[in-house]
């Protein structure tokens, strides 16, 4: 039973009981009974000010309260000249105003928070409290290669990608740096935050790749120019002093000197290797800018596929060309481009052990280039240090190879992975 029923039920029951006994009391005295009478009315009036008084506050608590469960902070009281009512009106007043001031600070917060996310040059994920992605930022979509759908509302250990896969097994406050490809690297970092009284995790990933590449074209490159440096200031002089000793026919008249004359034919030749290596590596270093022209990239395919027929036609490795059929023309240096195919289809054939494969195919639309082999492939181990300086999987290779391919690449800002999707199927893609 509602306060402002039992209140009328009390005062109809009291002035009805008054009434019967007025009329008992006094039914013989007409006067007396006309005032009591007269008192009972004057009472029901006082009691009806006072439940108004009474009564008003209270529905003015109840239009706040449901104000304030509709979340509508712009509804204030006025003042009623009366002193208890208008403290209850003030302390309300007071209230209503520091909630829509709270309100609109959280609001402003929550809009920046978005800005901010959604901005960010670092991915953002955050999850609930079942590890379900509830927000993801462009950047992280990019860096992922996904769309929003794929991600939004699906736990992390359902969506099949290898950064998130290295995502979901991190901890809260542990990070991570892994590196795919053998080019491209994240750093990963798994944190949360208490949302309503639980932890929600929320996920960064950061592309590491151009502080990396340049970090370590720094370190190989100081390296490589002291090399340089130190065999070179002897290779010149040793191989003058040999040469000079070449010249004198007076040394090898007897036929016994030879034998050393061809040990010191065989220094001059070496060294003249030497110095090949060293340039091949100062090359890298001194990859000079690129002067871009719009070049067909067919025609590059197919002059440089004919310059390379002949050494793959020794291991009976054949060429299939799968181009499209418009013409895929994109904006490089057409020389380093010339370069980094020529790489890679050596590769690709020397990939291949006896009889095999080299694909070479291209999507116009999506402006992409596959150059696929069957071959042996790339096992786990070799996959991660592939286009690292000085690695090869090679007997003889010096690691240069692969490093100039990358670096061409990067410069170029083209996308580019190598891997073995399944044995006797190893694809180097580009995209322009």
């Amino acid at each position: 039973m509602k306060l402002r029923t039992k209140y009328i039920l009390f005062v109809a029951i009291l002035h009805i009981v008054a009434l019967v006994l007025t009329y008992y009391i006094f039914r013989e005295n007409r006067v007396l009974f006309i005032i009591s009478e007269v008192f009972v009315i004057i009472s029901l009036i006082i009691a009806w000010q006072l439940y108004n008084q009474l009564i008003q506050p209270l529905k003015m608590l109840l239009q706040g309260t449901e104000a304030i469960r509709d979340r509508d902070f712009n509804i204030k009281f006025l003042t009623t000249g009366k002193y208890e009512l208008d403290e209850l009106i003030h302390v309300y007043n007071q209230m209503i105003d520091q909630l829509r001031t709270e309100r609109t600070k959280q609001q402003e917060q929550h809009f920046f928070l978005e800005k901010l996310i959604n901005t960010s040059p670092t991915g953002i994920m955050v999850l609930d409290y079942e590890n379900i992605v509830k927000q993801v930022n462009p950047k992280a979509l990019q860096l992922l290669e996904l769309q929003a759908t794929d991600v939004i509302d699906r736990s992390i250990n359902t969506i099949p990608n290898i950064v998130l896969q290295q995502v979901a097994l991190l901890h809260s406050g542990e990070s991570k740096t892994i590196t795919l490809n053998g080019v491209i690297t994240y750093k990963l970092q798994k944190a949360h935050f208490i949302d309503r009284g639980f932890a929600r995790n929320f996920v960064m990933i950061e592309e590491l790749t151009a502080e990396i590449l340049a970090a370590e074209k720094k370190a190989y490159g100081k390296v490589i120019r002291m090399m340089a440096h130190e065999v070179n200031n002897t290779i010149g002089p040793v191989n003058s002093i040999l040469q000079s000793a070449l010249k004198k026919e007076i040394l090898w008249q007897d036929a016994s000197a030879e034998t050393l004359h061809s040990a010191l034919q065989t220094a001059v030749d070496r060294n003249y290797n030497l110095n090949i290596f060293m340039r091949n590596f100062a090359d890298v270093v001194r990859l000079p800018d690129p002067h871009k022209t719009n070049i067909n990239l067919h025609e590059v395919l197919y002059s440089i596929a004919r310059l390379m027929e002949l050494k793959a036609g020794e291991k009976a490795v054949t060429f299939d060309y799968n181009l499209d059929e418009l013409p895929l023309y994109i904006f490089a240096d057409r020389q380093q481009i010339e370069q980094v195919l020529i790489n890679i289809i050596k590769n690709a054939v020397e990939a291949i052990d006896q009889k095999g494969v080299v694909s070479i195919i291209t999507n116009t639309t999506l402006k992409q280039l596959i150059i696929a082999d069957t071959g042996k492939g790339i096992n786990g181990i070799a996959a991660e240090q592939l286009f690292s300086p000085f690695f090869s999987t090679k007997k003889d290779g010096q690691g240069i190879g692969l490093t100039l391919v990358k670096e061409v690449l990067v410069t170029h800002g083209f996308h580019f992975t190598l891997a073995t999707e399944k044995p006797g199927d190893t694809k180097f893609t580009i995209r322009f």
